[in-house]
């Protein structure tokens, strides 16, 4: 059974995202969150099920809000480099590798 890990950044990414939902509408933060963690449920009980993206990575569109998952498989772990925004340039993300 495979584990998940996070870059130190997703925490920053999330709580970014948390914040913005919730100065919009309360309670919309939380909605974020709980599809995130139904995110993170389907990556890791079906992680190739969710089509390649760039260097390796794959990618989990969230479908009520315009985010991604960015992650990888290895043997051991699944491991989440980036939860981002659609619209951000593609590649910004590539400083954490």
């Amino acid at each position: 059974m495979k584990n998940l890990k996070f870059h130190p950044e997703v925490f920053k990414d999330i709580k970014n995202a948390y914040q913005w939902y919730e100065e919009q509408s309360e309670g919309l933060g939380k909605d974020f969150l709980e599809e995130l963690e139904s995110s993170y449920t389907a990556i890791w009980d079906f992680p190739k099920a969710w089509s390649p993206f760039s260097y390796g990575f794959r990618r989990y569109l969230l479908s009520r809000f315009p985010y991604s998952v960015i992650y990888k498989i290895d043997k051991q772990s699944i491991y989440i480099l980036v939860i981002m925004h659609n619209s951000r340039k593609p590649d910004f993300w590539l400083d954490r590798l």
